[in-house]
């Protein structure tokens, strides 16, 4: 297992090293909530560009102690360079506006984002993302919010196997074990938002999407319909969160209809 997890390390080092440097750009940021994601991104990253990596946190008055606490483990634990910025004030200007508790946490991975483009700018730097294979598939993000980036290392890792991989880089045991959650507001959790467990969630989603088994042999294969059905109808619904805005195609050549070119384009 040790050499499964080294090799994927190797491999997103060098993504990391490549991607960033094509750039001219030398640095790069993150948040750091203290959840397992963004800590297995903060590693990886400290492992590439050493303290030309800086981590944001970014609490409100919902975030819980805890994931801080969690967060600052790790930071010492790997010297990560990092800065505290509370999203408090900006949420608390708005917040009196927003009526349920999915608005607010939408808005909180907005403000989150604009933070991190802003420091980018500020710093010459790009900004990492932090988004798994199992949340981008169902959806389960906010668009132009956690699941804005300009690179992402881990987005085709499931959130099953990011355990394991998290483990083997050192992620401390605290954020190995607590529940997953984006710590958009009060005792939120990922896996009661979806009804499922990561584990479960995973082993659909891999048979149908990396298998490409359809709704009925996946049925077949013994899978609850309920859990088969709500995984597809998010995968579905939420292809636009995947995709740049669809734009109405006017003349010969429109930018992502046939006005293509690779993402390393050079003159």
């Amino acid at each position: 297992m040790s050499k499964k997890y080294q090799l994927i390390k190797d491999h997103l080092c060098k993504f990391l090293h490549y991607e960033v440097t094509k750039t001219g750009l030398k640095k790069v940021v993150l948040g750091l909530s203290g959840g397992l994601d963004s800590a297995v991104v903060a590693l990886l990253a400290k492992e590439v560009f050493d303290n030309n990596l800086l981590c944001i946190m970014m609490p409100s008055h919902y975030s819980s102690q805890s994931s801080l606490d969690d967060a600052l483990i790790l930071i010492n634990k790997f010297q990560l360079p990092y800065e505290s910025i509370s999203i408090e004030p900006l949420l608390k200007s708005y917040e009196s506006n927003m009526d349920s508790k999915l608005r607010k946490g939408n808005f909180s991975a907005r403000m989150r984002m604009s933070i991190l483009f802003d420091i980018s700018a500020k710093e010459s730097a790009l900004v990492l993302g932090t988004s798994n294979k199992s949340e981008l598939l169902l959806g389960y993000g906010t668009i132009f919010g956690d699941l804005a980036s300009a690179i992402n290392p881990i987005g085709d890792i499931y959130k099953s196997e990011l355990f394991e991989f998290a483990e083997f880089l050192g992620v401390n045991d605290e954020i190995l074990t607590k529940a997953p959650s984006a710590d958009l507001y009060e005792n939120q959790s990922d896996e009661s938002d979806l009804g499922y467990s990561y584990a479960q969630i995973d082993k659909v989603l891999f048979e149908f999407v990396d298998n490409r088994k359809s709704r009925v042999e996946l049925l077949e294969s013994g899978f609850d319909v309920k859990i088969v059905d709500m995984i597809i109808k998010r995968v579905y619904q939420n292809q636009f969160k995947r995709k740049p805005p669809i734009i109405a195609k006017l003349s010969t050549r429109t930018i992502n209809h046939d006005f293509l070119y690779p993402r390393d384009i050079r003159l």
